[in-house]
Formats: structure tokens, C-alpha cells, sequence
């Protein structure tokens, strides 16, 4: 354990019992609630009669930061340099925000350690949240259990994934983001990142309230471990903390084609479908894996389990039918994962009631994954465009796809000799329209799942 974390936790630092009711965390949350306007999409703040607004506005971030440095020792650093940077910004006449200075000081994954406190607070957009960079202030808390620190330091070494917890938040975390990723901060340059924070109170807090409602519509009888996550949400929280450790570390390793999803890249939907796909069906195959295993302690071997109906529950009740059929890489694979479950027959859709065999379901789900492995493996053979129809011929072998689809109907040959641009316009933006099955779920879920908009653990006990 470094210096700096031993001083965090056996030093002196001021306690505060709830630091979301603490007048200066209030004060700071209030500016930053009140700059937002003045922005625009890329941060700045263009209208030079609004600037003593936003230099006022600025200064009680700025002193709030350092007024809360005695509450977060272990950041201390980041929230001297991110006063700094506010300053800045506001000397400079309100351009385009650049926080780099203070984004380089911020180091949760260096002070990982259960229920430890951070403030964060940067001109940013939020995924699936905001895509304006506007000023955002959140405070969080470390999820990070004894087994989660073991599965860590063994064979699911993942350096720069923390697990986190909301305390409170401004306005672009009242959405569905989940996450806190310092690429959407507002910067000169592009660092090499050594961080990315998921918060598993909000993942947890919509499965239960999500999967509560599916499974009560299409009558399955949960089996007893998945029907204890309905009702507890620190037991969910531990789960997708264990899946979403293991998913996160998934990118980027095994035979996988040069780059299947990290570089922003223009490439047809359903790729970045199989990427996500594969790495949650990874996170599958490991805890069923966990859960076999003779060594396993009783508290992973549980959890283990858990992850196994967690995925499958999220990616078929939530993922396929959640956001917009606009290119809907998450729901297509929740789709995906639904129709290879009907029809290897361990799904069953009977007298309007859903019912899994649960002692075929792992194979099942295991085979899907060597599927998407196989046809990576292959894939450092093939042409690029060449990948992409292989793709195409596995997620459609097991969905169907639009009846208009040129794809489907096999791409004409000026588009096969012509550049990759004309093989993903050609896509659909809904090249895999729901089944009937998912347009009656979706009906009926729809209330259900905008309900989950900014829901957190808290709000939803």
C-alpha cells in the first residue's frame, strides 16, 4: 500500500458523516449547476456579458475544492489542480475549457479501497447522459470487497478498473450514464488514460428494478440466488462488480481482429454488438468457470453464480429493448443472446410464460461465445470487408434481419468493389428489427425502463 494511501486511511482526514449534505460540497454542486447554462456544447462560454456571472460562479468551485481538500486527503493534489484550472479558465476569457493539468492529478485507481470518497468535478460529457461538455460535479465511493480485491491480484488483473457508487451528482448524471471516463473530459491533448470508473449502484439499481417488472410480465420463476438480487442491493452491487471486472479487462485480449472496438472507427453496428457481446459472454464463461472450481472461497463461488444469471437477465430484459433503434449496438446483442438461447431449446417461450432449462443454459451461452471467438480468430486472414459479411452471416443466421436489407439480399457488386464506406452505408439503422416476442415486452416495459433514468442504489431502497 503506497504513502499516500496509508495517510488517507490512518491519518487525520476531516470526517464528514454525510458528505453530500456538507455546505461546502452544496456550494460547489449549486456553481456548477448555475455555469451550466452559460455553456455551450464544446464548453465555452461565448457570451462575454455573461462572464463576471461565470467568474463568480468559478471562484466558489474553486474555493470549495480546496476547502474540501481536508475531507479527501488522497486527492488533494487533484482538487488544488483543478482549482487551478477553473481559474484558469476563467483569467483566459471562457474558451474551450482545457483540464488536463488537473484530469493528470486525478488517480483513483492509485486508492482503491472499499467505501474510500472522491469529489470529481470537470467540464465533461457524460455517455449516454449529455453530449455537451458542460461542467459536472458528482461524489462517489469505492466498491471494492475483499473478493473483488483477490479476483484482482490473481488471474483478473485489471490495474485501471474502479468500481464506484454514487453520493450525489449534478445534472448529466440524472440520466442514464453509468460511468465516469476520463477521455469525456475537457482537454488539449489526449494522455494515456490509466483509469475508467463504473458506477455498480446504478447497473445494479435498474437490473433489480428492470428485471423485477420483466419477470413478473412473462411469468418466470426466478431461480432463488437470482430472486435474492431482486431485494438486495448490495448483493447486486458486489455482482456487477465481479462481471463488470472481468468484461472490462476482456477488451483487447485473445485472437481478436487488429482493433475491434477501441479506435474510433466507422464500421457497421453489429461489430461493436459482437465486441460487447463477447466480452460480457467472457465474463459468463469465467464464473461459471469460478463457480466450479474446487478452490473457489464461498463468497466468490457465490457471486459467481449471480454474474451467470446477471448477464443473462440484463442483456435480455434490459439491453434489447433500452435506447433507440438507431444503430442499437447493446440492444442488438441482447437480441442476439435472447434468439441463441430459443433456438439451441434451452428458452422456452410456452403458454405465454418464460422458462429456462438452467442445466443447458451455460453450454449454451459458452458455445455463443466460441462462436464470436471463432470468428475472430479467422478474422486476421480475412480482408476487412470480408470480416464484416462473416459477422453479418453469424448474428443473422440466428436473427433475422429487415426484409429491405441489402445486406440480407447480398450487396450489390459496386458496393463490394468500392471502399468500406459503402458497406456500412448500406446498413439499416435498424438492420434487426425487434421479434414479436420484444415488441409486446417493449410495450409493456417501456414506463418500466425510463423509470431508470438517474435511478442510483439509494433511490431505488
Amino acid at each position: 500500500m503506497s504513502q499516500i494511501m496509508q495517510e488517507s486511511i490512518i491519518g487525520e482526514p476531516e470526517v464528514v458523516e454525510d458528505i453530500a449534505t456538507d455546505a461546502r460540497w452544496l456550494d460547489l454542486k449549486d456553481a456548477a449547476a448555475s455555469i451550466r447554462p452559460l455553456q455551450v456544447k464544446d464548453g465555452s462560454i461565448p457570451d462575454a456579458e455573461r462572464h463576471d456571472e461565470a467568474r463568480g460562479h468559478v471562484a466558489r468551485i474553486a474555493a470549495a475544492a480546496r476547502a474540501l481538500r481536508s475531507v479527501f486527503p488522497h486527492d488533494e493534489a487533484y482538487l488544488a489542480a483543478v482549482a487551478v484550472d477553473f481559474e484558469r479558465w476563467a483569467d483566459a476569457g471562457f474558451g474551450v475549457p482545457d483540464f488536463l493539468d488537473s484530469l493528470n492529478a486525478f488517480q483513483p485507481q492509485q486508492h482503491r479501497v472499499d467505501g474510500i470518497r472522491h469529489l470529481v468535478v470537470f467540464p465533461m460529457y457524460t455517455q449516454n447522459g449529455s453530449s455537451e461538455r458542460l461542467v459536472e460535479a458528482v461524489l462517489i465511493e469505492v466498491l471494492w470487497p475483499d473478493f473483488i480485491a483477490d479476483l484482482e491480484a490473481g488471474d483478473y488483473s485489471n490495474k485501471l478498473f474502479v468500481p464506484i457508487r454514487f453520493l450525489d451528482f449534478t445534472p448529466g448524471y440524472d440520466t442514464n450514464s453509468a460511468v465516469l471516463f476520463p477521455e469525456t473530459v475537457a482537454m488539449r491533448s489526449i494522455p494515456q488514460f490509466t483509469w475508467g470508473a463504473i458506477f455498480a449502484d446504478r447497473e445494479a439499481a435498474r437490473y433489480r428494478r428492470v428485471v423485477r417488472a420483466a419477470s413478473e410480465i412473462t411469468k418466470l420463476e426466478l431461480p432463488a440466488e437470482a430472486a435474492r438480487m431482486l431485494d438486495d442491493q448490495q448483493l447486486t452491487e458486489r455482482t456487477f462488480v465481479m462481471w463488470d471486472l472481468i468484461h472490462d479487462r476482456t477488451h483487447m485480449r485473445g485472437d481478436l481482429p487488429f482493433d475491434p472496438f477501441m479506435i474510433k472507427q466507422r464500421m457497421p453496428f453489429f461489430l461493436y454488438s459482437l465486441e460487447e457481446l463477447r466480452c460480457d459472454l467472457t465474463a459468463f464463461r469465467e464464473a461459471v468457470r469460478l463457480e466450479r472450481a474446487e478452490e473457489t472461497d464461498a463468497v466468490t463461488r457465490e457471486h459467481a453464480k449471480l454474474v451467470q444469471y446477471a448477464v443473462i437477465f440484463d442483456r435480455i430484459f434490459r439491453f434489447a429493448i433500452t435506447g433507440s433503434r438507431v444503430r442499437n449496438y447493446d440492444g442488438l446483442g441482447g437480441q442476439l443472446l435472447f434468439a441463441w438461447l430459443h433456438q439451441h431449446r434451452v428458452l422456452h417461450w410456452t403458454d405465454t410464460s418464460l422458462a429456462f432449462d438452467w442445466e443447458g443454459v451455460p453450454a449454451a451461452v459458452i458455445a455463443l461465445g466460441e462462436a464470436i471467438e471463432e470468428l475472430y480468430w479467422k478474422s486476421i486472414d480475412r480482408p476487412k470487408v470480408a470480416h464484416w459479411l462473416a459477422a453479418y452471416e453469424l448474428v443473422s443466421s440466428t436473427l433475422t434481419p429487415h426484409p429491405a436489407s441489402l445486406w440480407a439480399r447480398g450487396l450489390p457488386d459496386e458496393i463490394l468493389a468500392g471502399a468500406p464506406k459503402g458497406y456500412t452505408d448500406a446498413v439499416l439503422d435498424d438492420e434487426f428489427p425487434l421479434s414479436m416476442f420484444y415488441e409486446a415486452l417493449a410495450k409493456k416495459m417501456a414506463g418500466v425502463i425510463e423509470s431508470t433514468s438517474g435511478i442510483t442504489g439509494r433511490t431505488d431502497d
